[in-house]
């Protein structure tokens, strides 16, 4: 991975993602030797300007940023970084810089999930039908083979239907959610993922 750290006086910006929902969490600076340890550590290092060291996120508060994988955009002068965060990234206590600190007085608010997480769901769905796990449900599916986990995507379709239909709102939630995670073990069985199905929706809405 090569990166043109000389372009902008030898520190290059960060841009922190969560790996589960895609939210930006933070902007950092890196130098050569933040971007090595990171590297080496999977734990994200900045350079600090005002301290003027390097400076590991969450050594004081011990909310790391464990990365998942780093990008170099197209001009290898900034680098997108995907995490999985401990605890809230900003100093305020809120979880991301980009809102505001929450109120103390307030009840904190669950965060919102977004459709990313189904692209991190089907991952470690890839990962139990790659490397198998005792005791793990999923792997207890592969193993019934494709005919039984589509019989069970139809079973959980049907329990979908009937509690929209008697207007059972917390249990639909619930079979909704047993239907989606069924259905993507379904396309994992299938050789196939979860964009192979949001391309052909695409194509269907551009073709409007």
């Amino acid at each position: 991975m090569l990166l043109d750290f000389a372009k902008s006086g030898g520190l290059i910006p960060a841009v922190i993602q969560d790996n589960t929902t895609q939210e930006v969490l933070m902007l950092g600076f890196m130098n050569q030797e933040a971007y090595e340890k990171t590297q080496q550590e999977k734990i994200v290092t900045f350079f600090s300007r005002t301290k003027n060291r390097l400076w590991t996120k969450g050594e004081t508060s011990g909310n790391f940023l464990h990365v998942v994988n780093m990008q170099v955009d197209c001009d290898q002068d900034t680098l997108l970084i995907k995490v999985n965060p401990v605890g809230p990234v900003c100093h305020t206590g809120a979880r991301t810089c980009f809102e505001a600190a929450p109120d103390p007085n307030a009840e904190v608010a669950a965060t919102k999930p977004t459709a990313a997480f189904l692209n991190y769901l089907e991952d470690i769905i890839q990962s139990r039908r790659q490397n198998p796990q005792e005791k793990s449900y999923t792997n207890s599916l592969f193993e019934k083979g494709i005919q039984k986990i589509a019989q069970k995507v139809g079973e959980e379709a049907v329990e979908t239907v009937i509690d929209a239909v008697a207007g059972n709102k917390e249990r639909l939630k619930e079979e909704a959610a047993d239907l989606l995670y069924h259905l993507l073990v379904l396309l994992v069985a299938s050789d196939m993922e979860i964009s192979d199905v949001m391309q052909v929706l695409q194509h269907r809405h551009q073709s409007k």
